[in-house]
C-alpha cells in the first residue's frame, strides 16, 4: 500500500572505537528533508541532546494514537480545539533477557469545542483510536490509555 522511508547517517569522530568513546550522535533524514538530531539513550552513552530510539518510538505510538482520535473524532464531527499527550514508555527485560519496550503508557487530554462526551464515549473513542493505529497494529509493546 505504501512505503515509509528513513535515511540514518552516522559517522565516527573519535580515534578509538571502544565501546566507552565512539559517538551515538547521528542523524535521521526523511523524505521531505527534515533531519532530526539523534542519539542513543543516556543510559547507553547518548549524548545530552538528540532524540534516541526509544523515545522515538513512544512518540510514534502516541502521535499515531492521536491521528487516529482526531480522525475518527472529525468523522463523527465531534470537533476536537485541543490535544495533548505526556507518553511514557516502560523498559524492561523480556522472558530471554532482553531489553525491550514492554509498556506504553498514554496519558492524552483532550479539549472538545463543545464539552467533552460522557466518560463511555470518551473511552470506546480512545479504544477505537486504538484498534485502528497503524503503529500499536505493528507492535508487541502492551499501549495502555489513562483517561482521567
Amino acid at each position: 500500500m505504501s512505503e515509509h522511508c528513513a535515511k540514518i547517517n552516522w559517522r565516527r569522530h573519535t580515534e578509538s572505537f571502544a565501546y566507552d568513546d565512539y559517538g551515538r550522535s547521528h542523524e535521521w533524514t526523511f523524505d521531505d528533508g527534515t533531519v532530526v538530531a539523534a542519539t542513543a539513550a543516556p543510559d547507553f552513552l547518548g549524548a545530552a541532546i538528540g532524540v534516541d530510539p526509544e523515545e522515538a518510538y513512544v512518540a510514534s505510538i502516541a502521535s499515531c494514537h492521536m491521528l487516529s482520535f482526531l480522525a475518527i473524532c472529525a468523522r463523527k464531527r465531534i470537533v476536537v480545539d485541543a490535544y495533548h499527550d505526556e507518553a511514557v514508555g516502560v523498559m524492561a527485560k523480556n522472558d530471554q533477557g532482553r531489553l525491550w519496550l514492554s509498556r506504553v503508557e498514554l496519558r492524552p487530554r483532550v479539549d472538545f469545542a463543545d464539552g467533552p462526551p460522557d466518560r463511555a464515549a470518551l473511552e470506546a473513542l480512545h479504544h477505537k483510536a486504538h484498534d485502528v493505529c497503524f503503529i500499536a497494529n505493528s507492535v508487541a509493546t502492551k499501549i495502555v490509555t489513562h483517561i482521567d
